[in-house]
Protein backbone atom coordinates (compact mmCIF):
# COMPACT_ATOMS: atom_id res chain seq x y z
CA UNK A 1 0.00 0.00 0.00
CA UNK A 2 1.47 3.50 -0.96
CA UNK A 3 2.19 6.11 2.06
CA UNK A 4 0.37 9.42 1.63
CA UNK A 5 2.00 12.26 2.58
CA UNK A 6 -0.57 14.60 4.70
CA UNK A 7 0.98 18.67 4.69
CA UNK A 8 -0.87 19.22 7.76
CA UNK A 9 -0.60 23.34 6.98
CA UNK A 10 -2.00 22.96 3.68
CA UNK A 11 -4.97 20.42 4.82
CA UNK A 12 -6.02 23.12 7.64
CA UNK A 13 -5.73 26.11 5.20
CA UNK A 14 -7.91 23.91 2.72
CA UNK A 15 -10.51 22.67 5.64
CA UNK A 16 -10.75 26.52 6.63
CA UNK A 17 -11.38 27.29 2.98
CA UNK A 18 -14.18 24.65 2.92
CA UNK A 19 -16.50 26.20 5.71
CA UNK A 20 -16.41 30.16 4.90
CA UNK A 21 -19.01 30.83 7.77
CA UNK A 22 -17.41 28.30 10.42
CA UNK A 23 -14.06 29.87 9.92
CA UNK A 24 -15.67 33.35 10.30
CA UNK A 25 -17.33 32.60 13.46
CA UNK A 26 -13.84 31.46 14.97
CA UNK A 27 -12.13 34.24 13.84
CA UNK A 28 -14.84 36.74 14.64
CA UNK A 29 -14.46 35.44 18.92
CA UNK A 30 -10.83 35.93 17.95
CA UNK A 31 -11.15 39.23 16.81
CA UNK A 32 -13.04 40.74 19.71
CA UNK A 33 -11.16 39.22 21.58
CA UNK A 34 -8.23 41.17 20.00
CA UNK A 35 -9.70 44.24 19.63
CA UNK A 36 -10.36 44.70 23.37
CA UNK A 37 -6.65 43.31 24.57
CA UNK A 38 -5.05 46.03 21.73
CA UNK A 39 -7.22 48.70 22.38
CA UNK A 40 -7.13 48.49 26.15
CA UNK A 41 -3.11 47.88 26.06
CA UNK A 42 -2.48 50.53 23.56
CA UNK A 43 -4.72 53.16 25.44
CA UNK A 44 -2.66 51.68 28.50
CA UNK A 45 0.46 52.62 27.60
CA UNK A 46 -0.02 56.21 25.75
CA UNK A 47 -1.69 57.02 29.15
CA UNK A 48 1.49 55.70 30.76
CA UNK A 49 3.55 57.78 27.99
CA UNK A 50 2.06 61.06 28.64
CA UNK A 51 2.00 60.80 32.41
CA UNK A 52 5.97 60.47 32.26
CA UNK A 53 6.31 63.22 29.65
CA UNK A 54 4.34 65.44 31.37
CA UNK A 55 6.14 64.89 34.48
CA UNK A 56 9.42 65.50 32.90
CA UNK A 57 8.46 68.50 31.09
CA UNK A 58 6.90 70.62 34.11
CA UNK A 59 9.96 70.96 35.87
CA UNK A 60 8.86 72.55 38.76
CA UNK A 61 7.75 71.20 42.11
CA UNK A 62 5.00 74.35 43.06
CA UNK A 63 3.01 76.30 40.76
CA UNK A 64 1.97 79.91 42.66
CA UNK A 65 -1.21 80.70 41.49
CA UNK A 66 -4.03 83.69 42.77
CA UNK A 67 -6.52 82.12 45.26
CA UNK A 68 -9.63 80.19 43.13
CA UNK A 69 -7.39 79.88 39.99
CA UNK A 70 -5.89 76.21 41.22
CA UNK A 71 -8.16 74.32 39.23
CA UNK A 72 -7.75 76.80 36.24
CA UNK A 73 -4.09 76.54 36.24
CA UNK A 74 -4.91 72.45 36.73
CA UNK A 75 -6.95 72.95 33.39
CA UNK A 76 -4.27 74.46 31.53
CA UNK A 77 -1.76 72.01 32.11
CA UNK A 78 -3.41 69.23 31.50
CA UNK A 79 -4.97 69.98 28.43
CA UNK A 80 -4.41 73.55 27.59
CA UNK A 81 -7.44 75.26 27.33
CA UNK A 82 -6.72 79.34 27.36
CA UNK A 83 -7.10 80.72 30.31
CA UNK A 84 -6.51 83.86 32.41
CA UNK A 85 -5.60 84.97 36.03
CA UNK A 86 -3.44 87.17 37.59
CA UNK A 87 -2.27 88.93 40.67
CA UNK A 88 0.22 91.35 41.76
CA UNK A 89 4.20 90.71 40.75
CA UNK A 90 5.31 92.04 43.96
CA UNK A 91 5.06 88.89 45.38
CA UNK A 92 7.57 87.21 43.20
CA UNK A 93 10.39 88.65 45.39
CA UNK A 94 8.79 87.72 48.85
CA UNK A 95 8.45 83.84 47.41
CA UNK A 96 12.10 83.63 45.90
CA UNK A 97 13.28 84.45 49.15
CA UNK A 98 11.35 82.31 51.22
CA UNK A 99 13.38 79.65 52.76
CA UNK A 100 13.49 76.39 51.06
CA UNK A 101 12.77 78.04 47.36
CA UNK A 102 15.70 77.10 45.17
CA UNK A 103 14.73 78.69 42.08
CA UNK A 104 11.46 80.95 41.03
CA UNK A 105 10.60 82.21 37.96
CA UNK A 106 7.28 83.87 36.72
CA UNK A 107 5.00 83.56 33.55
CA UNK A 108 2.20 85.70 32.04
CA UNK A 109 -1.17 83.79 30.62
CA UNK A 110 -2.91 85.33 28.04
CA UNK A 111 -5.42 83.42 25.45
CA UNK A 112 -6.04 84.56 22.24
CA UNK A 113 -9.15 85.23 20.33
CA UNK A 114 -10.98 83.41 17.05
CA UNK A 115 -11.48 86.06 15.33
CA UNK A 116 -9.62 87.53 12.40
CA UNK A 117 -7.11 89.17 14.46
CA UNK A 118 -6.00 85.69 15.43
CA UNK A 119 -5.17 82.30 13.53
CA UNK A 120 -6.55 80.41 16.20
CA UNK A 121 -7.55 80.26 19.84
CA UNK A 122 -4.18 79.62 21.95
CA UNK A 123 -2.88 79.72 25.35
CA UNK A 124 0.07 82.11 24.76
CA UNK A 125 2.70 81.51 27.80
CA UNK A 126 5.26 84.44 28.59
CA UNK A 127 8.55 83.51 30.20
CA UNK A 128 11.66 85.25 31.60
CA UNK A 129 14.24 84.32 30.30
CA UNK A 130 16.54 85.42 33.11
CA UNK A 131 14.56 83.09 35.73
CA UNK A 132 13.37 80.41 34.05
CA UNK A 133 14.16 76.94 34.39
CA UNK A 134 11.07 75.08 32.76
CA UNK A 135 10.30 76.53 28.78
CA UNK A 136 14.27 76.72 27.98
CA UNK A 137 15.62 73.83 28.85
CA UNK A 138 12.61 72.25 26.59
CA UNK A 139 13.29 74.54 24.11
CA UNK A 140 16.55 73.70 23.85
CA UNK A 141 16.41 70.14 22.16
CA UNK A 142 14.84 71.85 19.47
CA UNK A 143 16.35 74.73 19.15
CA UNK A 144 19.44 75.63 20.97
CA UNK A 145 20.17 79.40 20.52
CA UNK A 146 19.17 81.84 22.56
CA UNK A 147 15.29 83.01 21.54
CA UNK A 148 15.34 86.19 20.49
CA UNK A 149 12.56 89.18 21.74
CA UNK A 150 9.69 89.40 18.90
CA UNK A 151 9.70 85.47 18.00
CA UNK A 152 7.79 82.75 19.45
CA UNK A 153 8.01 79.09 19.96
CA UNK A 154 4.49 76.67 19.45
CA UNK A 155 3.61 73.54 20.97
CA UNK A 156 3.59 70.61 18.96
CA UNK A 157 -0.14 71.00 17.91
CA UNK A 158 0.11 74.54 16.69
CA UNK A 159 -0.73 74.47 12.77
CA UNK A 160 2.39 77.06 11.25
CA UNK A 161 2.00 78.52 8.43
CA UNK A 162 4.11 77.67 5.67
CA UNK A 163 6.27 81.11 5.83
CA UNK A 164 6.73 79.58 9.66
CA UNK A 165 4.46 82.35 11.13
CA UNK A 166 1.56 82.31 13.63
CA UNK A 167 -0.80 84.96 13.40
CA UNK A 168 -1.46 86.39 16.82
CA UNK A 169 -3.77 89.73 17.53
CA UNK A 170 -3.41 90.88 13.89
CA UNK A 171 0.30 90.78 14.07
CA UNK A 172 2.75 87.53 12.16
CA UNK A 173 5.45 86.12 14.33
CA UNK A 174 8.26 84.16 13.26
CA UNK A 175 8.91 80.88 14.82
CA UNK A 176 12.14 79.71 15.74
CA UNK A 177 10.96 76.46 17.31
CA UNK A 178 8.20 73.76 17.56
CA UNK A 179 8.40 72.04 20.88
CA UNK A 180 8.22 68.42 21.00
CA UNK A 181 4.85 66.26 22.14
CA UNK A 182 4.57 66.67 26.29
CA UNK A 183 0.96 65.38 26.08
CA UNK A 184 0.04 68.23 28.24
CA UNK A 185 -1.78 71.40 27.48
CA UNK A 186 1.56 72.89 26.06
CA UNK A 187 1.21 71.08 22.97
CA UNK A 188 -2.06 73.63 22.45
CA UNK A 189 0.62 76.80 23.65
CA UNK A 190 2.64 79.43 22.27
CA UNK A 191 5.94 80.51 24.18
CA UNK A 192 7.68 84.19 24.06
CA UNK A 193 9.57 86.24 25.87
CA UNK A 194 8.08 88.61 28.63
CA UNK A 195 9.54 91.43 25.99
CA UNK A 196 7.64 89.43 23.22
CA UNK A 197 4.53 89.49 25.30
CA UNK A 198 5.00 93.79 26.44
CA UNK A 199 4.76 94.16 22.33
CA UNK A 200 2.21 92.38 21.89
CA UNK A 201 0.09 93.86 24.71
CA UNK A 202 1.18 97.11 23.18
CA UNK A 203 0.11 96.24 19.63
CA UNK A 204 -3.34 95.09 20.92
CA UNK A 205 -4.27 98.79 21.82
CA UNK A 206 -4.72 99.24 18.02
CA UNK A 207 -7.66 96.44 18.74
CA UNK A 208 -9.23 98.34 21.38
CA UNK A 209 -8.46 95.05 23.87
CA UNK A 210 -8.49 96.59 27.04
CA UNK A 211 -8.49 93.71 28.89
CA UNK A 212 -5.06 92.97 27.88
CA UNK A 213 -3.99 96.61 28.87
CA UNK A 214 -5.35 96.23 31.94
CA UNK A 215 -3.94 93.41 33.56
CA UNK A 216 -0.77 94.10 32.79
CA UNK A 217 -0.36 97.77 33.30
CA UNK A 218 0.19 97.17 36.82
CA UNK A 219 2.80 94.55 36.30
CA UNK A 220 0.51 91.63 37.01
CA UNK A 221 1.78 87.95 36.46
CA UNK A 222 -0.39 84.78 35.87
CA UNK A 223 1.50 81.98 38.14
CA UNK A 224 5.46 81.74 40.10
CA UNK A 225 7.44 78.29 39.06
CA UNK A 226 9.58 77.56 42.05
CA UNK A 227 11.58 74.63 42.34
CA UNK A 228 12.16 73.86 45.90
CA UNK A 229 15.65 72.37 47.83
CA UNK A 230 15.81 68.51 46.96
CA UNK A 231 16.58 68.81 51.47
CA UNK A 232 12.78 70.34 51.89
CA UNK A 233 9.58 69.02 51.56
CA UNK A 234 7.96 70.75 49.23
CA UNK A 235 4.52 70.75 50.92
CA UNK A 236 5.92 72.21 53.59
CA UNK A 237 7.42 74.78 51.42
CA UNK A 238 4.52 75.64 50.16
CA UNK A 239 2.24 75.89 53.55
CA UNK A 240 5.06 78.88 54.55
CA UNK A 241 4.49 80.56 50.80
CA UNK A 242 0.83 80.52 51.65
CA UNK A 243 1.04 81.78 55.27
CA UNK A 244 3.51 84.07 53.78
CA UNK A 245 1.46 85.65 51.24
CA UNK A 246 -2.17 86.69 50.90
CA UNK A 247 -4.17 85.70 47.89
CA UNK A 248 -2.83 83.07 46.52
CA UNK A 249 -2.58 79.12 46.57
CA UNK A 250 0.49 77.31 46.36
CA UNK A 251 -0.08 73.67 44.42
CA UNK A 252 2.18 71.24 44.74
CA UNK A 253 2.67 69.28 41.08
CA UNK A 254 3.71 65.89 42.81
CA UNK A 255 0.60 65.81 43.97
CA UNK A 256 -1.47 67.04 40.18
CA UNK A 257 0.79 63.62 39.06
CA UNK A 258 0.01 61.39 41.77
CA UNK A 259 -3.69 61.96 41.33
CA UNK A 260 -3.01 61.48 37.50
CA UNK A 261 -0.86 58.33 38.09
CA UNK A 262 -3.83 56.76 40.52
CA UNK A 263 -6.46 57.79 37.83
CA UNK A 264 -4.39 55.87 35.77
CA UNK A 265 -3.84 52.95 37.69
CA UNK A 266 -7.40 52.12 38.21
CA UNK A 267 -7.92 52.61 34.56
CA UNK A 268 -5.43 50.27 34.08
CA UNK A 269 -6.42 47.57 36.26
CA UNK A 270 -9.77 47.68 34.83
CA UNK A 271 -8.89 47.18 31.58
CA UNK A 272 -6.50 44.13 33.06
CA UNK A 273 -9.54 42.75 34.69
CA UNK A 274 -11.98 43.13 31.59
CA UNK A 275 -9.36 41.47 29.55
CA UNK A 276 -8.65 37.85 32.04
CA UNK A 277 -12.38 38.21 31.78
CA UNK A 278 -12.93 38.37 27.87
CA UNK A 279 -10.26 35.76 27.57
CA UNK A 280 -11.41 33.21 29.48
CA UNK A 281 -14.97 33.79 28.16
CA UNK A 282 -13.49 33.26 24.29
CA UNK A 283 -11.87 30.13 25.11
CA UNK A 284 -15.02 28.99 26.61
CA UNK A 285 -17.03 29.68 23.22
CA UNK A 286 -14.13 28.47 21.15
CA UNK A 287 -13.99 25.41 23.02
CA UNK A 288 -17.64 24.96 23.03
CA UNK A 289 -17.84 25.63 18.97
CA UNK A 290 -14.98 23.25 18.40
CA UNK A 291 -16.78 20.60 20.50
CA UNK A 292 -19.08 21.41 17.88
CA UNK A 293 -17.51 21.10 14.90
CA UNK A 294 -15.52 17.96 15.87
CA UNK A 295 -18.53 15.92 16.24
CA UNK A 296 -19.68 17.11 13.70
CA UNK A 297 -16.83 16.36 11.47
CA UNK A 298 -16.10 12.45 13.01
CA UNK A 299 -16.36 10.72 9.45
CA UNK A 300 -13.97 13.16 8.03
CA UNK A 301 -11.26 12.35 10.82
CA UNK A 302 -12.17 8.63 10.41
CA UNK A 303 -11.77 8.95 6.55
CA UNK A 304 -8.09 10.74 7.08
CA UNK A 305 -7.27 7.62 9.64
CA UNK A 306 -7.92 5.07 6.89
CA UNK A 307 -5.25 6.88 4.06
CA UNK A 308 -3.00 6.65 7.05
CA UNK A 309 -2.84 10.00 8.60
CA UNK A 310 -1.45 8.99 12.76
CA UNK A 311 -3.87 10.55 15.43
CA UNK A 312 -0.99 12.68 16.32
CA UNK A 313 -1.48 14.09 12.78
CA UNK A 314 -5.46 14.63 13.59
CA UNK A 315 -4.62 16.74 16.57
CA UNK A 316 -2.08 18.32 14.55
CA UNK A 317 -4.82 19.44 12.36
CA UNK A 318 -7.41 20.70 14.89
CA UNK A 319 -4.66 22.76 16.41
CA UNK A 320 -3.36 24.16 13.47
CA UNK A 321 -6.71 24.92 12.15
CA UNK A 322 -7.62 26.74 15.57
CA UNK A 323 -4.47 28.46 15.60
CA UNK A 324 -4.75 29.82 11.74
CA UNK A 325 -8.22 31.42 12.67
CA UNK A 326 -7.29 32.71 15.61
CA UNK A 327 -4.09 34.15 14.45
CA UNK A 328 -6.36 35.69 11.72
CA UNK A 329 -8.98 36.88 13.99
CA UNK A 330 -6.48 38.67 16.23
CA UNK A 331 -4.86 40.30 12.90
CA UNK A 332 -8.24 41.28 12.27
CA UNK A 333 -9.00 42.94 15.61
CA UNK A 334 -5.95 44.81 16.17
CA UNK A 335 -6.56 46.44 12.31
CA UNK A 336 -9.79 47.80 14.08
CA UNK A 337 -8.02 48.75 17.11
CA UNK A 338 -5.66 50.63 14.76
CA UNK A 339 -8.91 52.16 12.87
CA UNK A 340 -10.86 53.10 15.99
CA UNK A 341 -8.06 54.17 18.37
CA UNK A 342 -5.42 56.43 16.88
CA UNK A 343 -7.64 59.09 15.08
CA UNK A 344 -9.58 59.65 18.02
CA UNK A 345 -6.59 59.88 20.39
CA UNK A 346 -7.62 63.37 21.08
CA UNK A 347 -11.19 62.69 22.08
CA UNK A 348 -10.10 59.78 23.96
CA UNK A 349 -7.39 62.32 26.21
CA UNK A 350 -9.84 64.82 26.84
CA UNK A 351 -13.08 62.02 27.67
CA UNK A 352 -10.68 60.41 30.22
CA UNK A 353 -9.19 63.51 31.41
CA UNK A 354 -5.81 62.38 31.19
CA UNK A 355 -2.40 62.94 29.51
CA UNK A 356 -2.20 61.26 26.45
CA UNK A 357 1.04 60.16 24.08
CA UNK A 358 1.58 57.87 21.56
CA UNK A 359 3.84 55.07 22.49
CA UNK A 360 7.01 54.56 20.26
CA UNK A 361 7.08 52.07 17.08
CA UNK A 362 8.41 49.97 19.39
CA UNK A 363 6.25 49.75 21.51
CA UNK A 364 3.47 49.03 19.37
CA UNK A 365 5.48 46.47 17.94
CA UNK A 366 5.94 44.62 20.59
CA UNK A 367 1.99 44.75 21.33
CA UNK A 368 1.26 43.69 18.21
CA UNK A 369 3.10 40.91 18.65
CA UNK A 370 1.76 39.85 22.27
CA UNK A 371 -1.52 40.61 21.12
CA UNK A 372 -1.55 38.19 17.98
CA UNK A 373 0.63 35.22 20.24
CA UNK A 374 -2.57 35.58 22.54
CA UNK A 375 -5.05 34.74 19.87
CA UNK A 376 -3.19 32.50 18.25
CA UNK A 377 -2.37 29.95 21.18
CA UNK A 378 -6.26 30.90 22.38
CA UNK A 379 -7.59 28.63 19.51
CA UNK A 380 -5.44 25.48 19.92
CA UNK A 381 -6.04 25.68 23.89
CA UNK A 382 -9.90 25.82 23.33
CA UNK A 383 -9.84 23.06 20.88
CA UNK A 384 -6.93 20.62 22.44
CA UNK A 385 -9.66 18.67 24.61
CA UNK A 386 -11.80 18.16 21.27
CA UNK A 387 -8.33 17.11 19.22
CA UNK A 388 -7.31 14.54 21.88
CA UNK A 389 -11.22 13.36 21.77
CA UNK A 390 -11.11 12.53 18.03
CA UNK A 391 -7.88 11.30 18.21
CA UNK A 392 -8.69 7.83 20.55
CA UNK A 393 -12.12 7.35 18.40
CA UNK A 394 -11.98 4.07 16.54
CA UNK A 395 -12.18 4.65 13.12
CA UNK A 396 -14.71 1.61 12.25
CA UNK A 397 -17.45 2.42 14.79
CA UNK A 398 -17.39 6.24 13.84
CA UNK A 399 -17.85 4.78 10.12
CA UNK A 400 -20.87 3.00 11.17
CA UNK A 401 -22.53 5.78 12.81
CA UNK A 402 -25.97 6.43 11.44
CA UNK A 403 -26.55 3.32 9.81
Amino acid sequence: MQNITLNTGKLSIKNLQAKPVRTFCLMLVAAILSFILFSGSIISLNLGQGLSAITKRFGADLMIVPQGSTDKAQTLLLRGEPGNFYFSAGIFDTIAQTDGVLNASAQFFLASLTTDCCDDSVQIIAYDPDTDFVVQPWIAEKYNEKIMDGYIVTGSKIDIKANRTVKLFNHNYPVAAQLSPSASGFDTSVFMTMNTMRGLIERSKQLDLDYLTENYKDGMVSAVLVKTDPLKNSTDVAQIIEEQNEGIEAVVSQGIFSRIAASLSGFTKYIQIISIILWALAVIILAAVFYGIIHERKKEFALLRIIGAARKRLIGIVLCESSLAGLAGGAAGIILAFIVVFPFANLISARLGLPYLDASFGSIVLLILICLIISALSGPLASLYSALQISKAETYFTMREGE
